[in-house]
Order: structure tokens, then sequence, then C-alpha cells
């Protein structure tokens, strides 16, 4: 018997024992130890594709955002499969050159881009700079001349609409320290345009992100088109529409628009406003990685307590930071379904030294030392924000495609966290 988990049909129990893809969970804890990432190979696939069917037929780019899950076997995917890239550092930009990607499908985000960055991205020939600030602008104008090159530029608006999701992932508003005043805009194009090294190409919104509603795209959306109006009717040309990413994933019981549906809305919008020449770009990355990876962690002690009971793992917050900076839920299940042992509320936590390092709060679990669990969820922004806090060496990671299985990357060792520190002087 098959029963499949919420998020991912390739997450299913196989009568008691917990399958992604074809294989065994359970069998690679045992093979490869915990802490470890697993990854769906099929299951980024099977997200990306809505994107690629709602944008057939039009001039178009998906670029992956790589912050979400940088593993170069992950990346290499996504090129393979035609995607651009969205990087927000020059580590990002190695990362994807590493893994086979174009760098004439890459954009470079982000508010702090040094000159080093700008010149390696410029000798590198990315697609385009989306630019977030005007003195980011002028200082990529004096880095590309410098360098006889000329940086394609968008500029990222901050439209100032709520994504209606948690503060720190909303980046959208006029609190937020992304993008340009949407009142500023047209301003900064035509000072753009007048810059040496900068060829104006397009136009770049980005609200947030774990999105679950499709009003707060449409609300951006509309007001990129006014922007863009204005900003053709002050003498500037715009190309292309970079619409950004956010579109959230299922973690417990959030229901978000499908990607072709989402899609599909945008792209009437744009053409019922005269838009529709215009080349559309989208920066999804939560949402093609999120759901395709678990972590496993085994249960090392249980703590019953009067007012709490402690589920103590191996896998702490080093390993999954969500739970602790964001009070993220995801969903917490045994590898193993459990009918020889009542269910019991536990918290999840973790061996670091921090009342903050936990994983699940009040979940009830068929739980004994020695088991293993999934955490769900957690191909995004998980293994991309570990730390070795502790030092506590980062997990290893696996990649499944049906019954195969890779290590994409190996676990680290004590001994590597320190090699590049240095001992003072015998006195």
């Amino acid at each position: 018997m098959t029963t499949a988990l919420p998020g991912s049909p390739f997450l299913a129990y196989r009568g008691q024992d917990l399958y992604l893809e074809d294989v065994s969970l359970r069998e690679l804890a045992l093979t490869h130890g915990t802490p470890l990432y697993v990854y769906s190979r099929q299951a980024m696939l099977a997200a990306l594709a809505p994107y690629q069917r709602a944008l057939k037929g039009r001039a178009h780019l998906v670029c992956y955002a790589v912050k979400a899950n940088s593993n170069i076997a992950v990346l290499q995917t996504f090129a393979q499969a035609g995607c651009g890239f969205d990087i927000v550092s020059s580590g990002e930009l190695a990362r994807v050159l590493a893994a086979g990607g174009d760098p004439a499908k890459v954009v470079f985000s982000g508010v702090g881009k040094t000159r080093q960055e700008m010149a390696e991205a410029l000798q590198a020939g990315v697609k385009c700079f989306n630019v977030e600030s005007t003195a980011e602008l002028e200082v990529l104008s004096d880095v590309a001349a410098g360098l006889k090159l000329t940086a394609r530029i968008s500029l990222r608006v901050n439209p100032d609409v709520d994504a209606g999701t948690h503060p720190y992932i909303s980046t959208g508003l006029k609190g937020n320290k992304f993008g340009i005043a949407h009142e500023l805009a047209v301003q900064t194009y035509q000072r753009a345009a007048s810059l040496p090294g900068i060829d104006v190409v397009g136009i770049d919104c980005h609200i947030g992100s774990q999105i679950t509603d499709t009003g707060p795209y449409l609300d951006a959306l509309d007001r990129v088109l006014d922007l863009v109006e204005a900003i053709e009717a002050a003498g500037v040309k715009i190309h292309h529409l970079d619409l950004g990413g956010g579109l959230g994933i299922t973690y417990t019981d959030e229901k978000p628009p499908a990607a072709d549906e989402l899609i599909g809305l945008l792209l009437t919008r744009i053409d019922a406003r005269g838009h529709g020449h215009r080349e559309v770009m989208f920066e999804p990355g939560r949402s093609l990685v999120g759901n395709a990876g678990v972590l496993l962690t085994e249960v090392m002690f249980l703590k019953p307590g009067e007012q709490k009971n402690f589920c103590v793992v191996d896998a702490a917050m080093n390993d999954l930071m969500r739970p602790a900076l964001y009070e993220a839920y995801m969903g917490i299940v045994n590898l193993r379904q459990r009918t020889d042992t009542p269910a019991v509320v536990w918290d999840v936590v973790g061996p670091v030294c921090e009342s903050g390092d936990w994983l699940g709060r009040d979940r009830a679990l068929n739980v004994q030392p020695g088991d293993v669990l999934a955490v769900l969820s957690a191909g995004a922004y998980g293994m991309t924000m570990a730390s070795n806090y502790n030092t506590r060496g980062r997990a290893a990671e696996v990649m499944v495609d049906g019954a195969q299985t890779w290590v994409i990357r190996e676990r680290e060792s004590v001994r590597e966290l320190f090699s590049q520190e240095r001992l003072l002087p015998a006195k």
C-alpha cells in the first residue's frame, strides 16, 4: 500500500517505510548517516514543468533563484532543463558556471554588489544586472566603462505592495531595503540611459517569498506596467519584464496557486494592456525545490518533562535555520510508521546550546530512540543557510532519481572546519 504525503507525490509510505521516488529513506540514513539532506530530481523537474508549459510560445526565461538551494548538482539539473539563473553574489555565479550554466542566461540581483563582483559578472557576460539603487547604478557605470564593457541593466522597482508573507521575506514595501522607490523610477531610468557603459534593457520587480495568493502579483504587475508606460514616454525603451519569483509551497495547509495558473493570469493582464511583445522573465526558487527535499535526523534521546516533552535529534539549527529564524512550520514524520508505541506530543529539538534550537514544536509522534525522522519541505533555504555553529560539520547531501542515488556533497569533517585557521607563533 502506498500513502503519499502532502506537498509532493514523490514522497510516500510504501508499507511501513517512507520512500522518496523509488528509494527507501531509511536505507539512505543507514548508508550515509544523519543529518542528511535528500533531494528528488524528478520532483524538481515536475515543479519546473508548469512554468515552462505556461510560457511556451512566448519570449521568456525562467531563472532559478540560486539562493534557494545552491548545490551544483541542483544547478546542473536546471541548466540541463534550459533554465537561466538568478544570482546574488559572485560566489553564486561561480557555482552556476561550475554546473554548466550559461552566463548569458544569468541575472545578477542583490542590494550590495561589490566592484569586484560587478567586474566578474561583466567579464563572464551575464544577461542583466538588476540594479537596486542609484548609488549602485553609478558604480556599475564606472566599473563597466573602466573595463570598456557594457552592463545591461534593469532597475528593481519597489511597488509598495504587501505580499502578505512573513516580514523577513517580504521585499516589496517602502520599509524594505530592496529596490528603487516607485515614485523615483522614471528619473532613475533617465539617469541610467545617460550613463556610459550602461544599456537599459528591462524592469524588475520582486515582492517577497512564500506568497500564496495571486492578488499581490497582479497588483504589483499593474504598477510595473504603469511605470513601463511612463518610462517609455520619457524616452527610455524597456525590452523585458522581470516579474521575480516568490510563489509559495505547501508546508502544512497552504494552498498556493499552481505556477501555470499564476503565470496565465499575469500573461493575460500583460496582453490586455498591450505589452505582450516584451520578453517575460521569472525567478522561482522555493517553488522549484522546496518540496523536493527532506532532512533526515536520528532520534538520540527522549526527555519527558512536566511542561514539555523533548525529542532530542542529531540535526540542529545550524543544519536547518528556518524554524529558529522565522518560526517556520515544517512537517516532521517518522521514516517508519510505528504501531508499537503511542503518539506523544514532543518538541523536536537539536543539540546546539541555544533555546532557539528547535525543528518543530508540539508534534504528535510515535517515536523511540534510534528512529530516524524526516523534516519535510526542506529542499529550499535548508543547506544554503546551514552553518558550522558549535563546530558542527554540515550535513551530506544526496540526489535521488528513480532508484538511483548520488552523493552530491560529502559530509564535512571537524578537521576541515578549522583547516584554514592558524595558531599564534610559539613564545
